[in-house]
C-alpha cells in the first residue's frame, strides 16, 4: 500500500490513533453474539409515509437534505446533488440471504432520485459501501464521481465504478465550487476476515459559499469533533449517527450514542443537527425507537431546544441554512 506512514497509518494498516477508550477483552464479537439476552426486538417490517419529493432548487445558502435511510442522504445545495453512503438493497451484507435485513423501505427508490453530482463513502462496511446500490446508480445516472477515504479507490474501480478520489484525513478535493474534505473518525474498516483496517474511514466537511455541512460517516466519540471545528470552522448543519450503540462494552469504541452525539454536535458548534444511522438495519441491541427517545433526553440534559438536534423520518427532506450564525 503506497501510502506514507502517518499518525493513523503505520504503513500497512490504518489505526485509531486515541487508541480504545473502553477494554472489550479478548474475542468481543464471539462474547457479544453468545450473549444476547438483551437484545430488542424489532419489528420485521415499517411502511414508511408519504412525502413531497426533494425540491428541485434550493436558495443561496441553503440545504435541502432527504433522510433515505441509515447513513443515506440526498444533499441538495446550491448547484450541487450528492448522495452519502447509498443502500437501497434489503440486507446489509455480503450475501443477498443472510445478514441484517431493511425493516423500512428506502426514503426515495432510484427512479425518484435526481442525478447526483457525486457520491460521498464513508468507509467500507456494507451498511455503508453497499455495491449492487453503487452499480444500480452507476447504470441509471452514467459514471459518478466517487469520493472516498485511502485504500478504496482499487476495489471500486475493480467493481467498474467511479472516478473514484481518494482523501486522507483533512485533505480536500474541489466540486462545482463546493471544496470536500475528509475528516477524522473514530471507527475501522473491514470488508473480510482478512482486510481489516486496509482502508481508511472517516466523515466529510463540504463548504458552501453560503458556509458548512458536516457528515459524520460512521464514528464513536472522539476528540477529532473540536479539531474539525478548529481547523474547518463550525458547521451550519451536522448529520450525526445517533444508533447502533448497545451494548456499550463493546460498540462504544466505535458508535456513538445519543449522549455522545449531543456532545459531539456542541463541541462542533454546529447551529443544527440531524440523527442517522438508526432505524433501518437492526445491527445492534437497543431497541428501534431507542435512539429518537434517547436523543430526546440527552437533548434536554444538555439543556438544548428540541429544533437543535432532531431527526428526519425516512423520505423526510429538511430545508437548512448553512451558515452556522
Amino acid at each position: 500500500m503506497a501510502y506514507p506512514v502517518s499518525d493513523h497509518f503505520d504503513g500497512a494498516r490504518f489505526f485509531n490513533p486515541e487508541g480504545a477508550r473502553r477494554r472489550t477483552g479478548r474475542f468481543p464479537m464471539l462474547r457479544w453474539v453468545t450473549r444476547r439476552e438483551g437484545r430488542a426486538k424489532w419489528p420485521d417490517r415499517v411502511e414508511n409515509r408519504t412525502f413531497a419529493p426533494p425540491p428541485a432548487e434550493v436558495a443561496e445558502g441553503e440545504a435541502a437534505v432527504t433522510f433515505i435511510g441509515h447513513a443515506s442522504f440526498l444533499i441538495r445545495l446550491p448547484g450541487l446533488v450528492l448522495l452519502t453512503d447509498p443502500i437501497l438493497s434489503e440486507r446489509c451484507s455480503p450475501v443477498g440471504w443472510a445478514g441484517p435485513r431493511r425493516v423500512r423501505p428506502p426514503g426515495l427508490t432510484l427512479d425518484a432520485m435526481p442525478k447526483p453530482d457525486a457520491i460521498l463513502l464513508s468507509h467500507n462496511h456494507y451498511d455503508h459501501c453497499d455495491i449492487p446500490t453503487l452499480a444500480a446508480l452507476h447504470a441509471r445516472f452514467g459514471r459518478t464521481p466517487i469520493f472516498a477515504p485511502l485504500g478504496n479507490r482499487a476495489f471500486l474501480t475493480r467493481k467498474g465504478l467511479g472516478p473514484v478520489t481518494e482523501l486522507d484525513w483533512w485533505h480536500h478535493a474541489e466540486l462545482h465550487g463546493t471544496r470536500i474534505t475528509l475528516t477524522p473518525a473514530r471507527h475501522f474498516a473491514a470488508r473480510t476476515l482478512r482486510d481489516r483496517n486496509t482502508t481508511l474511514w472517516g466523515g466529510f466537511m463540504l463548504r458552501h459559499a453560503a458556509g458548512q455541512l458536516y457528515f459524520a460517516g460512521d464514528t464513536g466519540y472522539t476528540g477529532y469533533f473540536r479539531m474539525i471545528r478548529e481547523r474547518l470552522g463550525r458547521p451550519g448543519l451536522a448529520l450525526l449517527p445517533i444508533g447502533a450503540y448497545e451494548p456499550r462494552w463493546f460498540m462504544g469504541n466505535v458508535h456513538m450514542n445519543p449522549a455522545d452525539a449531543v456532545r459531539a454536535f456542541a463541541e462542533l458548534g454546529a447551529a443544527r443537527a440531524v440523527g442517522m444511522h438508526f432505524g433501518t438495519f437492526q445491527l445492534t441491541d437497543e431497541a428501534i425507537d431507542a435512539p429518537e427517545r434517547d436523543l430526546a433526553a440527552a437533548r434536554e440534559a444538555a439543556g438544548l431546544p428540541a429544533a437543535c438536534f432532531t431527526t428526519l423520518d425516512v423520505g423526510e427532506t429538511g430545508l437548512f441554512r448553512l451558515d452556522p450564525g
